[in-house]
C-alpha cells in the first residue's frame, strides 16, 4: 500500500498519465466530441476538423444574380442556376446555366453622342456548361458569439457560350447597326465561397471568368482575326442542399 501511494505521488507517474491521455485523444475520430469540464456542462465543444456541414453524397442547387464587370460598353446583369452533386467530401460535378441581359452604358452613349459613331460591341446572351468543383478549404469563424461555417471551392469546366456582336456593320457608317448571334465553346473557371446559414441553406459569392475564341469586326470587307477573349463576372447566390 505504501509503494502504491509513493507511485501515485511520483512526478513520473503523472507524466505517464499525461502521455497516455494525449495518445488516446490524438486518435479521436472526426465525429468525436470533446468535453471540457471547466466550461458550462451544457455546452458542447467541437474541434475544427469536426465538420458540421458535410458534403459527401449531397446534392445542391444555387440561384444567383450576375454582375458583369469587364464589358467596356455594356452594363451586364443576369441570372445563374447551378445544380451539382458531391461525389466525395472535396469533389463535385456541377451543371450550370446563365442568362444575360445587356444595356448600353454611359461610355457607349457618350461616344455615340459626341462623335456620332458606334463602338464595336460583343455581349453575352447565355452560357451552358458542366464543371468539376474542388472544395479543399472548410472553416469556421467565431464572431458575435456565433460560429459561422463556410466552404471555399474552385471550379473548372467546359460550356457553350452564345453571344451577339455588331462586327459586320460597325465599320460601315451608312449601314444600320445590326447584331449577329454566334455560339462558341468556352472554358469556365471560377472560385466560390459558401457560408452556411442552416443545415440546408447557404449563401454564396462567386468570381467567374469565361474564356472563349471570337472574331473581331469586319473592316473594308476584311474579316477580323480570331483571338481569345474573356468575360468576368461576380455572382451573389442563395442555395439549398439535400
Amino acid at each position: 500500500m505504501k509503494d502504491l501511494f509513493a507511485l501515485r505521488t511520483s512526478p513520473l507517474f503523472w507524466c505517464l498519465v499525461l502521455v497516455l491521455s494525449t495518445i488516446i485523444h490524438s486518435h479521436a475520430a472526426e465525429e468525436d466530441l470533446y468535453d471540457f469540464l471547466w466550461l458550462d456542462p451544457d455546452k458542447k465543444v467541437y474541434v475544427l476538423q469536426n465538420k458540421v456541414y458535410k458534403k459527401k453524397r449531397k446534392t445542391y442547387a444555387d440561384i444567383g444574380y450576375i454582375m458583369g464587370i469587364n464589358n467596356a460598353y455594356q452594363d451586364t446583369t443576369g441570372g445563374k442556376f447551378n445544380v451539382g452533386h458531391y461525389l466525395t467530401e472535396e469533389w463535385a460535378i456541377e451543371g450550370t446555366f446563365s442568362s444575360y441581359s445587356n444595356q448600353d452604358n454611359d461610355n457607349y452613349n457618350n461616344l455615340n453622342r459626341i462623335n456620332g459613331s458606334v463602338p464595336f460591341v460583343r455581349r453575352s446572351k447565355s452560357l451552358m456548361g458542366i464543371n468539376a468543383v474542388w472544395s479543399p478549404f472548410y472553416g469556421k469563424i467565431n464572431t458575435f458569439n456565433k460560429i459561422i461555417y463556410f466552404d471555399w471551392s474552385f471550379g473548372l469546366g467546359l460550356g457553350q457560350l452564345e453571344y451577339e456582336s455588331n462586327k459586320d456593320t460597325v465599320s460601315n457608317a451608312a449601314a444600320a447597326d445590326n447584331y449577329t448571334t454566334e455560339k462558341t465553346t468556352a472554358i469556365i473557371t471560377k472560385t466560390n465561397v459558401k457560408v452556411h446559414a442552416t443545415k440546408n441553406v447557404h449563401i454564396g459569392i462567386e468570381y467567374g471568368r469565361t474564356n472563349f475564341q471570337a472574331t473581331g469586326p469586319t473592316i473594308n470587307n476584311i474579316q477580323g482575326s480570331t483571338s481569345w477573349k474573356a468575360q468576368t463576372e461576380v455572382v451573389f447566390s442563395i442555395g439549398f442542399s439535400f
